[in-house]
């Protein structure tokens, strides 16, 4: 889907600079991107969300540039895998899907503001999941350390990420910002993400795609609606499937606990709370 992403938003004319901790792979996108003769460009520049620090050196080589920044799509994930830890000792799910874009856009978000303009707004766009519905997040157990499944672990990263867009588009709302933040429900899609299934499931899942499952195109279809559309222009602190605005889990509109994530986040990856 990131690369179905990234091909699309190129096609518009913008310049896309793909990031993510897979070299090879990424310069065959741009690589591939580049033959199709579109009118943007894109680029690929190495950056691994499962550490902080590898975060932190991509925005400063980033911002170093001196480029405008107008769309930030958060798309990178991981899901359904065995028990691990980041560099940094967070559980895998809630450190690559959450923590690692939760980072990302605080560190981007002054260029993000400032790229903006009223009438043009910039855009965050997060990549959560129907997987959010049956999230749980556990305050006093982010890292999932007392009771480990695969499954609660990614559901409580995808919701962690719909409260994390409410949350800042209430900051940004109030700041009177140039900026929008929503978060996309790109259906079941037929990726790599589904290769941490077990054997048996992979088996069952080969026949079955092809007929439930969406294309990657078609995955990042939502995504690319809410970067891109003039429709969504000043739109912010959503929840889209299919191109359309729809409810998340209740629990996600609360306000108290949004709050109590972003705190925790900030302490989580160092930030000072803003």
């Amino acid at each position: 889907m990131g690369f179905e992403t990234a091909r699309h938003l190129a096609s518009l004319g913008m310049h896309v600079i793909i990031a993510g901790n897979e070299r090879e792979e990424g310069t065959a996108a741009v690589r591939k991107i580049d033959e199709e003769g579109i009118e943007g460009k894109a680029e690929f520049v190495f950056m691994d969300l499962t550490s902080l620090k590898s975060v932190r050196q991509f925005v400063q080589t980033f911002t170093d540039r001196g480029l405008p920044l107008h769309v930030l799509v958060n798309n990178a994930g991981t899901m359904l895998v065995p028990e691990g830890q980041t560099e940094d000792g967070f559980e895998f799910h809630f450190g690559l899907n959450y923590l690692g874009h939760f980072l990302l856009t605080n560190l981007l978000l002054d260029l993000l503001k400032r790229s903006g303009r009223l009438g043009c707004c910039s855009r965050i766009v997060n990549t959560s999941s129907a997987t959010h519905y049956a999230g749980v997040l556990d305050m006093d157990d982010l890292n999932k350390r007392l009771c480990y499944s695969s499954h609660g672990a990614y559901s409580q990263s995808k919701l962690a990420l719909v409260l994390f867009t409410y949350y800042l588009q209430e900051q940004l709302t109030a700041g009177g910002f140039p900026l929008t933040v929503n978060a996309v429900d790109p259906g079941m899609v037929d990726t790599a993400l589904y290769n941490n299934l077990w054997s048996l499931a992979q088996a069952l899942k080969k026949p079955v795609a092809k007929i439930l499952f969406r294309t990657p195109a078609e995955g990042a279809s939502t995504a690319i609606y809410t970067a891109a559309a003039s429709e969504m222009e000043g739109v912010g602190g959503c929840y889209l499937y299919n191109g359309q605005k729809t409810q998340s889990l209740d629990v996600s509109y609360n306000s108290e606990l949004q709050a109590k994530l972003w705190k925790k986040s900030c302490e989580l990856v160092g930030l000072q709370e803003s």
